[in-house]
């Protein structure tokens, strides 16, 4: 599949609409995720190992929409920076974005798997300090991934264009694919397995001493967790189907789709999780609260 870059630039996608309502998206995200944030943060009963991965997953929810939003202004309002390792360096930022994002999620599985699996043999495994190694890793793991980006010429400045590798470039297209979008939904999926095949033995098998309490716990982190997950991954889904068929159609809906998953995810993690759920209501009913005060007429004696 070879194009040269005068038929690439031909067929440029209409941003003039997309982006402007995938930046609302992106905004509304960044909202409610600082809200997410400010609240895990300023309580201390949400300092937990779930809670620590809750904010890992934030934080990729930040980065991307404000390297969307930043990538939407370059394209839309700043014409004259028509550099390609400009445009290189916003390619690896929005790359990498995706990329934190997704494996975010690949780290909360793995923390399942060790409370779930690993708990009754390995507890140092469900410690705080080796989740920090975790996301220590995940996130050496984010910045090394799309590297390719800046390494090689295959971002390059197209005028109405995002900055992403194109089709012409077959071997860089197939490695997005693989590294950013199928090692690690294939990671969640085997570890799921693991995780139900645990759960179901633990049900059948009267010999495996589980706490019940603990078990109907991990069960709903987890189901809470993959449930978020599918939000984001049906976002993801009109963007794969362009990879393959070529249809603008779907690029141009996956532009708008992704960035309200992410929306979505964040409005699906606060009713799934009471604690933050039950917090955000208390904030904003105390701030809506309107203290009226009360007036004391002291009457004036009546003298006969």
């Amino acid at each position: 599949m070879n194009f040269s870059r005068s038929e690439i630039s031909s067929n440029r996608t209409d941003y003039s609409i997309i982006a402007p309502i995938s930046m609302i998206f992106a905004g509304t995200s960044i909202i409610i995720t600082s809200f997410i944030l400010i609240i895990v943060l300023l309580k201390k009963q949400l300092h937990t190992v779930t809670r620590l991965l809750i904010c890992n997953t934030c934080l990729a929810s930040l980065l991307y929409c404000i390297v969307q939003c930043i990538n939407y202004i370059y394209l839309l309002l700043i014409a004259s920076d028509k550099s390609d390792q400009s445009c290189r360096w916003r390619g690896y930022f929005g790359y990498m974005s995706i990329v934190a994002f997704i494996y975010s999620y690949v780290l909360q599985v793995i923390s399942r798997l060790f409370f779930i699996v690993f708990y009754t043999k390995y507890r140092w495994l469900i410690t705080y300090r080796i989740h920090s190694y975790l996301i220590i890793f995940g996130w050496t793991i984010i910045f090394i991934l799309p590297l390719p980006a800046v390494l090689t010429n295959n971002i390059y400045f197209r005028k109405g264009e995002l900055c992403w590798v194109t089709k012409e470039y077959t071997l860089h297209s197939y490695y997005i694919i693989i590294a950013y979008y199928l090692i690690p939904i294939l990671l969640i999926i085997i570890m799921n397995i693991i995780i139900f095949i645990r759960i179901y033995l633990s049900r059948i098998n009267t010999s495996i001493q589980y706490n019940r309490r603990r078990k109907e716990r991990d069960f709903r982190l987890f189901y809470n967790i993959m449930i978020s997950f599918s939000v984001y991954f049906l976002g993801g889904v009109p963007i794969m189907i362009y990879m393959f068929p070529d249809i603008e159609f779907f690029y141009c809906i996956g532009v708008i789709s992704v960035t309200f998953a992410v929306t979505m995810e964040k409005l699906v993690l606060i009713y799934l999780d009471r604690e933050i759920r039950t917090l955000l209501k208390y904030y904003f009913y105390q701030k809506n609260i309107k203290v009226t005060p009360i007036i004391i007429f002291n009457a004036a004696p009546i003298i006969h």
